[in-house]
């Protein structure tokens, strides 16, 4: 026997669908995105920065930017900045934050941990400067910041209790070997790489210890940091804000990918 289905049996039907979840499901929203951080999320060392940041410097071709360009965004929150530090992002970040929003990004503890100071230091005083530099921003790093990081986290969660949270990391300044006349000597160079894996350590556990994803980017960047035939980061520039921050291929090739590897 065919059952025979009149217009309005149909449109009860339907009807039942859609209660049940089982019809065609509108477009899904977009995501509701809040990048926070510092020099490294706001995008420092591309020398491009729109007009209503002022000093915290943030780009059109950072990599929060350059993630909101290729995805379904329904808001942007882009508060990062340079120079911030954990307390910083505390002070004044975490107003981008709500039960709303789906996804955070993150870079922060390297201003905590004396970057720009330590990188000064080795790149005008002597080896031994340089030595007892590093080893005091590593103590800062192993002893301090771990709690920094802890209280950090555990806010951003606060605010933002449903997100999905991905810390990003730093890269190793540089490439070892000849490096030209007048640059930062490889032993140097060493050590400012050894800060970095340092702090890449301290962060990733702490990211995981708050549940949070962390991007490393440390391979990303292996073959195109200081020195290199392609480096995807500055040396000493001018203005010298720009200096050992990633260029605008750093953040494309480098931080992005890291990320989108993360959320797709």
């Amino acid at each position: 026997m065919r059952i025979r289905i009149t217009p309005t049996v149909g449109a009860l039907v339907a009807g039942l669908l859609l209660t049940l979840g089982l019809a065609t499901p509108a477009a899904a929203a977009g995501t509701d995105y809040a990048a926070l951080g510092d020099s490294y999320s706001s995008g420092v060392g591309t020398n491009n920065y729109d007009g209503t940041s002022g000093s915290c410097l943030r780009s059109p071709q950072a990599y929060p930017r350059l993630w909101v360009n290729s995805h379904a965004v329904s808001t942007f929150q882009f508060v990062a900045c340079s120079g911030a530090t954990t307390r910083e992002v505390l002070g004044n970040q975490l107003g981008a934050l709500n039960s709303g929003t789906d996804l955070v990004t993150i870079s922060i503890g390297g201003n905590d941990a004396g970057f720009a100071d330590v990188v000064t230091t080795c790149r005008l005083g002597t080896d031994s400067g340089c030595l007892s530099a590093v080893n005091n921003a590593k103590s800062y790093i192993t002893g301090t910041l771990p709690g920094r990081l802890d209280e950090t986290y555990q806010a951003i969660r606060s605010r933002a209790p449903y997100a999905r949270v991905v810390v990003l990391g730093y890269p190793r300044l540089f490439e070892l070997g000849w490096c030209g006349f007048g640059s930062i000597n490889e032993y140097k160079r060493g050590l400012l790489n050894g800060g970095s894996d340092t702090i890449a350590t301290v962060i990733s556990a702490r990211a995981a210890a708050a549940g949070f994803t962390y991007a490393d980017v440390r391979g990303r960047f292996a073959g195109h940091g200081v020195c290199a035939a392609t480096p995807w980061i500055n040396g000493t520039t001018f203005p010298i804000v720009e200096s050992y921050h990633p260029k605008a291929a750093g953040y494309s090739s480098g931080y992005l990918p890291a990320l989108t590897a993360v959320t797709g």
